[in-house]
């Protein structure tokens, strides 16, 4: 299979031995703790439930599928604390939030994954996530010339994936 195919789960972690292992989950849980400290806010039951669902999740999640989730686990979360507890997780590096069409997100844990681009199809909402270091030393030279500083960048790519191109014209 190669890094452009369809896979059963759309969460790849580069490398392997981060799949939402107890230690990256741990690591996570003291990076998190951190950063609400920092915000002078506790970690609390509801925000952890949160945490725990996008750590194991298997595909980017929509803003509704993880309240849902979080809820099952921890049923008086509210919107507010998970809208709060989403900034805090983002401004912080731990999770990153990807544009889809029709104005929505879907997020993703970030904390120590080296950096990776989606493929994202407009027919089924599908999310393929790929290196491409090729690109990357491309980009890294451009800037080398302009001499530019890139503080981040990301690549979204929009069109259809495999099962949806299809017959599709």
């Amino acid at each position: 299979m190669t890094q452009y195919q369809q896979r059963e789960t759309e969460l790849v972690y580069y490398p392997q031995r981060l799949a939402r292992t107890d230690t990256y989950a741990r690591r996570l849980d003291k990076a998190f703790a951190a950063a609400l400290h920092a915000q002078g806010w506790r970690l609390t039951a509801e925000r952890q439930a949160i945490l725990d669902v996008l750590v194991e999740a298997k595909h980017h999640l929509s803003i509704e599928e993880l309240f849902d989730h979080a809820t099952r686990k921890h049923p008086r979360l509210g919107r507010a604390t998970m809208f709060r507890t989403l900034k805090v997780l983002r401004e912080a590096g731990l999770v990153s939030r990807i544009a889809v069409p029709n104005n929505g997100y879907r997020y993703e844990a970030h904390y120590e994954r080296p950096h990776h681009d989606h493929l994202i199809c407009v027919a089924c909402g599908r999310i393929v996530e790929v290196q491409w270091p090729e690109v990357e030393k491309v980009q890294e030279q451009t800037c080398r010339v302009y001499r530019f500083t890139p503080l981040w960048h990301r690549h979204e790519i929009f069109g259809r994936c495999q099962s949806c191109g299809k017959g599709a014209r």
